[in-house]
């Protein structure tokens, strides 16, 4: 019992590892191999080390050697690109992480020793240099603005009042503050704020420094010298009845024709609400896909893994040979073991994750060939479940599998969750993927009579004669989900 759960103890973490590499995403994936060759010193990279070999046996030529390094004792042995040795463990312990794990044997069939090529190191340095000098340094927009402020012409106490304007703009660049709270932090009067605020609204950008939407929009229009204009009237006088598209009721109120307030409301449309755009932070993720879809040599699709961002792995043979020597003392044999088995659980566990994934993808190509074909209107309904079953998987391991993971498509690098949805059935009985029906819903509105555009029942009624049930809520849904008004805010008169 005790040696049971001490047993559950060790794998534990090794088990964790196992669920963590199937859902790192390949960037990820890389940087915990990475951590891993810093932390074990029997993992060693091929590619590198075999240059250093090839020098040793030159500088050695001649001289009798002293150790065969290429035949290490065959309890320690564990060569990641054979596949003769996968599943032949090392003792009992190997054999009780492999029926826990339960690894799936079928995947050997999928991966070989040819889908993780050696790196070249100069090549990688160039593509991570470039990723990097991709990456420019922005300038945020209180530097911006700040910038401007040291050149404009301000008294000292002027430019403190300046400064703490622009420290309460936030990145969208609106004013956080009102002036009441500015006089309160700066115990300067409302009028010295007023008029130091009115300069720093004259800014760049455009709208900069407004306290609501109606200012912004006011402010690039008087810059503009639109101050007479019936866009500056819509905004100043009918702000409420513009967010709702009420044009009759702004017609009225400006006493301007219908057609006449419909055009300055699509000028109003260029303006920016959010004048601090251009300088918001923004998140740089790089995308690696973890599996290409192409043609075969017979036009068939195939599925292949991207193999290369993961370092090929080997235990290192000296160590293997320290194991074989009679004069290594027990304590280090037991720790170079548990290093041993540490590395050949870290190999198993990237193999196992590679062809968890290629077989998903497999299952979700033979699923989606139609998609391939011809693009998102032929997505089929699919579910994790019945990928899952179909591979031999828990639908957890398929969920772990796909998240955050990408393929590369005929139609693009998509997230592999993509493929993953519910559908609608049609007359003839088959199904469409929602992905689908928002397709075809979104062509229904480009192509609708924009005087009369089609209601939510009209849509139920498009889709009924194209042979597809649908509910009104879920053309509302989809229709919200594709950010498409309510028909009486797309009406155009």
């Amino acid at each position: 019992m005790s040696q049971k759960m001490s047993l559950n103890q060790v794998l534990a973490p090794q088990l964790q590892q196992s669920l963590n590499l199937l859902q790192a995403p390949m960037l990820e994936l890389k940087a915990m191999v990475d951590e891993e060759l810093q932390l074990n010193p029997v993992l060693e990279e091929q590619g590198a080390l075999d240059a250093e070999a090839r020098d040793m046996r030159e500088s050695s030529e001649g001289e009798e050697p002293k150790v065969d390094l290429t035949e290490p004792p065959s309890d320690t042995q564990y060569d990641p690109t054979d596949e003769s040795n996968v599943g032949e463990p090392i003792d009992d312990f190997q054999k009780e992480i492999d029926q826990l794990i339960e690894l799936d044997q079928g995947w050997r069939d999928h991966f070989s020793s040819t889908n993780i090529p050696v790196r070249n190191l100069k090549q990688e340095d160039e593509k991570r240099q470039f990723m990097l000098d991709s990456l420019t340094t922005s300038q945020s927009l209180q530097d911006f603005l700040l910038e401007q402020a040291r050149l404009s012409d301000f008294e000292e106490q002027q430019f403190k009042i300046a400064e703490l304007i622009i420290g309460n703009i936030d990145d969208r660049g609106f004013l956080q503050s009102s002036v009441d709270e500015l006089v309160f932090s700066s115990g300067r009067p409302s009028s010295e704020i007023q008029t130091v605020l009115e300069i720093v609204q004259a800014f760049h950008p455009p709208g900069v420094a407004a306290r609501d939407l109606r200012e912004c929009l006011m402010l690039q229009l008087e810059r503009a010298e639109h101050v007479d204009s019936l866009e500056y009237r819509i905004v100043r006088d009918c702000m409420d009845e513009l967010g709702r598209r009420r044009i009759r009721e702004i017609s009225k109120k400006v006493g301007e024709k219908v057609d006449a307030v419909q055009n300055a409301m699509e000028c109003i449309g260029y303006l920016e609400p959010k004048p601090g755009r251009e300088y918001m932070p923004e998140t740089e993720q790089f995308v690696v896909p973890e599996i290409f879809i192409s043609r075969g040599d017979n036009g068939e699709w195939k599925a292949t893994s991207n193999n290369e961002y993961i370092p090929r792995l080997r235990i290192s043979n000296a160590y293997k040979d320290l194991m074989a020597q009679a004069a290594t003392s027990a304590d280090v044999r037991d720790y170079i073991r548990d290093k041993i088995r540490s590395g050949k659980f870290l190999l198993k566990s990237i193999l196992q994750r590679q062809s968890t994934i290629l077989n998903i993808a497999q299952e979700i190509l033979k699923r989606q060939g139609e998609f391939m074909d011809h693009g998102a209107s032929e997505l089929r309904p699919m579910t994790m479940s019945q990928v899952a079953d179909a591979v031999g998987v828990h639908e957890t391991t398929v969920s772990r599998a796909v998240s955050g993971k990408y393929v590369e498509t005929p139609h693009g690098v998509l997230e592999m969750k993509y493929f993953f949805t519910s559908g609608l059935a049609s007359k003839d009985g088959s199904s469409l993927a929602n992905t689908s029906v928002k397709g075809m819903l979104s062509e229904l509105v480009k192509k609708e009579d924009a005087t009369k555009p089609l209601s939510d029942e009209d849509l139920v009624k498009a889709f009924t004669d194209k042979g597809i049930k649908i509910a009104r809520r879920t053309v509302a849904k989809y229709r919200a989900e594709l950010n498409i008004l309510p028909s009486h805010l797309r009406r155009v008169y």
